[in-house]
């Protein structure tokens, strides 16, 4: 049994010490009789409740200042690495940031002969950093390169231009069955109790209704969870109108998609009728604050949501503010962004806390509430309390400065399971200096295949644009 000795600063006026004894899950919580030498606050682990296990920033690769419709396809600038690899560095970033379960909507493979083979190369990462992993495979069957009918402009690109983009972008997918047997084949594979499976569908513009009602069977019939981008930009939202005249919640409701086993991801451009959804069918959202400013793509009604019920989960996207993953400083972020101005409160700190641990727990399939009480899986978080309280003047709530200033840089450590993953600030299973260093070494040595996609980029970018009727 690990024993951790940690202070808690209980309220205003005075200082308390416990001790947690666990295992893999929480045993005691007992006043301690010694006080330790430095004060620090235990938290939940904070839950990561849709992130893509991107290897590194697409930033990196010229995928910076440019809308989600755009910066999708600037993703073919990243070649294929090893998956292994790729998936250690997220992973590894993920844990340092403070979470200790991630969704990991995984939208491409890097050895796509062999999805099983990749899933097994995802586990044997997750497991040695020490994270929940959920993996939600990737399902799409139309629109790869634009929404619908519009995407004519492309034709009239030069011939190179629509060679390239094709080649990075319009290989054909398997049918719905296949799909979902691909799903199935990679779950059985390496599901276990820290690594979980589920149905990936990209989102309505990328999936038909015949593989929506498929996967929503699916679902319904193995319990299996869903997770799934939802009107994410104002392009999309344009096209939902145009696409799906009866509303599209309510052909999702049709095809059985909504449920208390479906996860949607951003619902930024969401109005009154596709929240009502949400919520009657209890569904729910994970929002992405930090994402949604990158690609400009808006601020999400969240504040309303929950004010309507909502359950409401976070996630970092592979897009934190400041492309660190750390997911302390977005759960800050969502707060500022969605608890209500003035006088007039959305919701509490605490609740917004406990919905972010919470609700996020149950998207990603993880046991538990999170809470750090007695029978609990042993999943915390230890802030350094002193470096927090860098001023020392008078007793202040930690509350206050955990959502005034606190990001990962305060981790002391964090434990998944029981496991510490994290120590002084690091990951503990992984040399993520190392990794990610082997990492740029890769991608540098494979940039030569992206050639001619780079080459025709400017012809690209524009026509791409000019399908959205943007330039």
């Amino acid at each position: 049994m690990n024993e951790l000795n940690g202070v808690l600063r209980l309220g205003h006026e005075s200082d308390g010490a416990v001790d947690i004894s666990f295992d893999d899950r929480i045993v005691d919580i007992r006043p301690s009789a010694t006080i330790a030498s430095r004060r620090r606050l235990v938290m939940p682990a904070l839950v990561n409740a849709h992130d893509h296990c991107r290897p590194l920033s697409p930033t990196s690769f010229g995928a910076a200042d440019k809308p989600l419709e755009l910066w999708l396809v600037r993703l073919a600038a990243m070649p294929a690495i090893d998956p292994y690899l790729g998936a250690l560095a997220a992973f590894g970033r993920a844990a340092r940031g403070g979470a200790g379960s991630v969704m990991a909507h995984y939208t491409r493979f890097h050895t796509p002969d062999d999805p099983v083979g990749e899933a097994r190369a995802l586990i044997r990462a997750a497991r040695e950093v020490g994270l929940r992993v959920t993996l939600a495979v990737f399902m799409r069957d139309r629109n790869p390169i634009a929404y619908g009918a519009t995407d004519a402009p492309l034709d009239g690109l030069p011939e190179a231009a629509r060679a390239a983009l094709h080649a990075s972008l319009g290989a054909p997918q398997p049918t719905a069955q296949e799909q979902i047997a691909r799903v199935e084949a990679m779950a059985a594979a390496v599901e276990d109790p820290m690594f979980s499976v589920q149905f990936g569908p990209s989102g309505p513009q990328w999936c038909s209704d015949v593989l929506i009602g498929a996967i929503a069977d699916a679902s319904a019939r193995t319990g299996r969870r869903v997770h799934m981008h939802f009107l994410e930009t104002r392009y999309q939202r344009a096209y939902a109108d145009a696409h799906y005249r009866e509303g599209i919640s309510a052909r999702l409701e049709k095809l059985g998609l909504l449920s208390p086993r479906l996860t949607l991801a951003h619902c930024v451009w969401a109005r009154e009728e596709e929240l009502e959804a949400i919520v009657r069918t209890g569904t729910t959202i994970a929002t992405n604050p930090s994402s949604n400013l990158h690609l400009a793509s808006g601020i999400a009604p969240i504040g309303e949501a929950i004010r309507r019920g909502a359950r409401v989960a976070l996630g970092v996207d592979a897009s934190a503010f400041d492309e660190d993953d750390d997911i302390i400083r977005e759960m800050r972020l969502g707060a500022f962004l969605h608890g209500g101005w003035g006088f007039e409160q959305n919701f509490s700190r605490e609740d917004w806390l406990k919905a972010v641990v919470e609700n996020g727990r149950r998207a990603n399939g993880a046991p538990g509430s999170g809470a750090v009480a007695v029978g609990e899986p042993a999943d915390f978080l230890v802030l350094d309390l002193d470096r927090l309280d860098r001023d020392s003047v008078i007793p202040v709530e930690p509350l206050d400065y955990l959502f005034a200033r606190a990001t990962a840089a305060h981790i002391d450590a964090l434990f998944v399971a029981g496991r510490q993953i994290v120590a002084d600030g690091r990951p503990t299973g992984v040399d993520l200096g190392a990794v990610e260093a082997a990492l740029r070494a890769e991608y540098r040595e494979r940039m030569p295949s992206r050639a001619a996609f780079l080459a025709q980029w400017p012809a690209i970018s524009k026509g791409i644009a000019d399908v959205y009727g943007c330039c």
